[in-house]
């Protein structure tokens, strides 16, 4: 009267619906172990595929964080400004964020680390482009290699600044593995020039 036909077992679709039924499907499979990356490179894939996707998070403000390095470096190093004769006599840091200048030199800088990252897989493409960077600062008079080192604390500081919470411990490993890299081909490519 009031009961349901009965159903036979073998028929029944489960009522668990496909989403579900998929995602639980993609918990059980093992995951695929990450490919190996270059040896010269100093991360895992698994660093350089974060690396990559917080990145994402920077290239939305490169110019502001580009300037944010640059006022960082100048504060940090007493008379490297002076090495710049577009903005040597800017002494606010107000007037330094909104100078033309700075901005189109933090804009070429930052371009030149997002050709890096984006490309961090491509080992031999990078240490092109960065070895090609390091020897242009060769015409700059005043110019030693080892102000390229100087520019680690304030990048990490401005790409902190700029992910605010999304910069995490694990984060901080991998930037500072990055710069580190980027920064000491600079160095190798300019001194191989003296």
């Amino acid at each position: 009267m009031g009961c349901q036909p009965s159903r036979d077992p073998h028929s029944i679709q489960s009522e668990v619906p496909n989403e579900i039924e998929e995602e639980m499907a993609e918990r059980l499979e093992e995951p695929a172990p990450p490919a190996p990356t270059d040896p010269r490179l100093p991360l895992t894939a698994l660093q350089v595929f974060k690396l990559k996707k917080s990145w994402k998070g920077i290239k939305r403000c490169m110019e502001a964080t580009g300037v944010e390095m640059f006022i960082r470096l100048f504060r940090s190093n007493n008379g490297l400004q002076h090495l710049f004769k577009e903005f040597r006599d800017i002494d606010s840091n107000d007037d330094l964020r909104t100078n033309e200048l700075l901005a189109k030199h933090s804009n070429l800088v930052m371009a030149l680390l997002d050709e890096t990252i984006c490309n961090i897989d491509n080992v031999d493409y990078v240490l092109e482009i960065i070895s090609r960077a390091g020897k242009s600062h060769a015409r700059f008079e005043g110019f030693t290699p080892d102000l390229f080192v100087w520019m680690e604390k304030p990048f990490l500081e401005a790409v902190k600044l700029t992910l605010g919470d999304r910069y995490t411990d694990n984060m901080d490993v991998i930037y500072k593995l990055t710069i580190k890299f980027v920064l000491s081909h600079m160095v190798k490519a300019n001194n191989e020039l003296t």
